[in-house]
């Protein structure tokens, strides 16, 4: 219920500020890691598992066990990926009614509190996550992400190396940690990072911007083509990555390509600045 990541290139922003993108001038890139959100543990709005001909099958499933935790664990997620959050955490609360020590739906509930604003609560139950089971990777990259995105990169990076120390097999975790290499201008290690979450999560569009965001900042612009073009193969529906896309047009000085490609990032997301800003630099 992730939402996806940010990794663009826009104007010189502070990389201390949690929420801030990557950056570029034309004349010199510098920049530094973003995202205003996550990956995927489950999906922002997926009408088919919220849908009431599944939930009625998993409600059946709860009505013929009623003391089976993991039927309110699972319906308590398909209404998460509904965005029916409400109902998802009286499903939660009801799993850990029924078993104190279920760590997964701890963790599950804690990804409702991060959606809901509730980041105290969130940590909260992460915390009690790790304290059952201080090997479940799922709560530190969790509690690592609400970390990252308070600003707290020190105790985010810590989270996600440690799920990483734990043989995680989860891409998000080297994606987020390459995000904080990148806020702190480390590009190379950053790279590495991203790649390894990609050999982890191929189909995903975030690490090949992110990383394309890092292979701009070290000025290797034919890498960081190839990655936001590959990104927009995989999903052309993410504004960053066209807007990024038109930034290597605009450094190579071809205005009428990068006009095209930051219209469309404006058409896909009008409010995103640094497609609004490319445009009024690129037409005519």
């Amino acid at each position: 219920m992730e939402l996806p990541m940010r990794h663009s290139i826009t104007a010189v922003q502070s990389s201390a500020r949690p929420g801030l993108c990557a950056i570029a001038s034309l004349a010199m890139l510098a920049l530094a890691g973003c995202q205003t959100s996550t990956s995927n543990i489950l999906a922002p709005i997926d009408k088919a598992q919220g849908s009431s001909e599944n939930i009625g099958s998993l409600t059946s499933v709860i009505q013929s066990n009623p003391r089976d935790p993991e039927g309110y664990n699972v319906r308590g997620s398909a209404y998460g990926k509904a965005g029916r959050y409400k109902e998802a955490l009286k499903d939660f609360d009801a799993a850990l009614q029924i078993n104190p020590n279920f760590y997964q739906a701890y963790a599950n509930r804690a990804l409702i509190y991060r959606f809901m604003g509730e980041d105290a609560r969130a940590v909260a139950d992460y915390n009690r996550a790790i304290q059952i089971n201080p090997q479940y990777d799922v709560a530190y990259i969790g509690r690592g992400n609400v970390y990252r995105q308070a600003g707290r990169l020190d105790e985010a990076f810590n989270d996600f190396n440690r799920a990483i120390q734990l043989d995680t097999t989860d891409g998000r975790a080297y994606h987020n940690r390459g995000l904080i290499y990148q806020a702190r201008g480390e590009h190379k290690q950053a790279i590495e990072d991203f790649a390894t979450a990609i050999s982890l999560q191929s189909n995903a569009p975030e690490p090949y911007n992110g990383r394309g965001v890092s292979y701009a900042a070290l000025g290797d612009y034919d890498n960081a083509f190839d990655d936001f073009n590959t990104a927009i193969n995989l999903d052309g529906n993410v504004a960053e990555s066209w807007a990024n896309q038109a930034l290597v047009y605009e450094h190579r000085g071809d205005k009428a390509r990068a006009a095209k490609s930051y219209a469309r990032a404006a058409q896909l997301d009008p409010k995103y600045k640094p497609a609004k800003d490319g445009l009024e630099r690129t037409r005519g």
